[in-house]
């Protein structure tokens, strides 16, 4: 009897078990069971500005699209062209000219000789051009009238009668001494005693050289100097003429204008040469690179300076030019 309560106890105490098994089993199977979400991680894209470039340069604080604008370049013509982009001033051609006939000697003396005068000698010359091709007549130069003294007294004091001295100076040696800017000067030298100035200025037209040099249709000036001194042992007369066709008689060429130019042209170099050192530093620099812009608008500022040098210097280099094409064609004609 007993034995038979323990079996029916143990088969409820089984069953029960068995219950809470299935309970736990099925509570892990079949439950709802929490999930955790995952959260995506989001990464926020940078915006990027357009890539800048030469051409178009965007600033980043206004914008507003910058043009770069390439300096200009000028092609040379009749004129050359600089590194730099000035143009190259022409230069003025003077081919300076020395007339000297040979010296003058009197011949014969005269009983009747006379002094000779500065004024005198003048005088005669400009009859002598009237009456030979009704040429105007010579005006009197002061540097001139000093430069032919220099050479009677220079004659004088070393003993010869030449155009060149012992010592190598001649007729444009002096009218350099004396500060006279010429295109031609020529000389006329007599030596001895003479029928006063009518006797010295006949003696002179009366020898080919000496005539060609009075009647010389393209001097403008004449400066005289006479003297009476010691040549070789006794009293004599010494006579200088100096002719003269000044600089001024052809158009003056504005070297006010020149430095100018030269002045202009020297920040034009200054200018290019920042402007290549900052396209080497773009070119160096990603565009990519915050001071890229910045870069870019540094160059552009720059642009139309140059630009603008360059034009007016390209206007001052052809009045310039023009000038000295005038001086030249007037230096060729004379």
């Amino acid at each position: 009897m007993l034995a038979s309560l323990l079996k029916i106890l143990a088969g409820i105490l089984a069953l029960i078990g068995a219950g809470a098994l299935s309970y736990t089993y099925f509570r892990e199977t079949f439950a709802p069971s929490e999930v955790v979400q995952e959260i995506p991680v989001v990464v926020k894209k940078e915006q990027s500005s357009p890539r800048p470039s030469l051409e178009t340069a965007v600033s980043n604080s206004t914008q507003v699209a910058t043009k770069k604008v390439e300096p200009k370049t000028t092609t040379a013509t009749a004129t050359a062209i600089a590194a730099n982009g000035s143009l190259v001033p022409k230069t003025a051609v003077v081919e300076k000219s020395v007339v000297t006939p040979g010296p003058l000697r009197a011949i014969t003396k005269t009983t009747s000789a006379t002094d000779l005068t500065v004024r005198g000698i003048i005088e005669r010359t400009n009859i002598e051009r009237a009456q030979n091709g009704v040429l105007p007549a010579l005006i009197e130069n002061a540097l001139l009238n000093r430069d032919a003294q220099m050479k009677v007294d220079d004659m004088f004091a070393k003993q010869y009668f030449e155009h060149v001295s012992p010592t190598g100076v001649g007729p444009s040696d002096l009218a350099q001494a004396v500060g006279y800017a010429y295109v031609t000067v020529g000389e006329n030298l007599a030596l001895g005693d003479f029928e006063g100035d009518a006797g010295v200025v006949t003696a002179w037209m009366n020898s080919p050289g000496h005539r060609a040099n009075i009647l010389n249709t393209h001097y403008r000036e004449i400066g005289v100097a006479v003297g009476k001194g010691m040549y070789e042992g006794h009293m004599t007369w010494l006579a200088v003429q100096s002719f003269g066709l000044p600089l001024s008689a052809c158009p003056a060429i504005d070297q006010t204008l020149k430095a100018q130019i030269d002045s202009t042209s020297a920040t034009i170099a200054d200018l290019r040469f920042q402007l290549d050192a900052k396209k080497a530093q773009l070119d160096a620099t990603s565009q990519h690179d915050p001071n890229y812009n910045t870069y870019v608008n540094e160059y552009n500022a720059l642009v139309p300076q140059y630009n603008s040098l360059v034009e007016a210097n390209r206007v001052a280099v052809a009045t310039y030019n023009a000038g000295v094409q005038a001086f030249n064609a007037c230096i060729a004609f004379l």
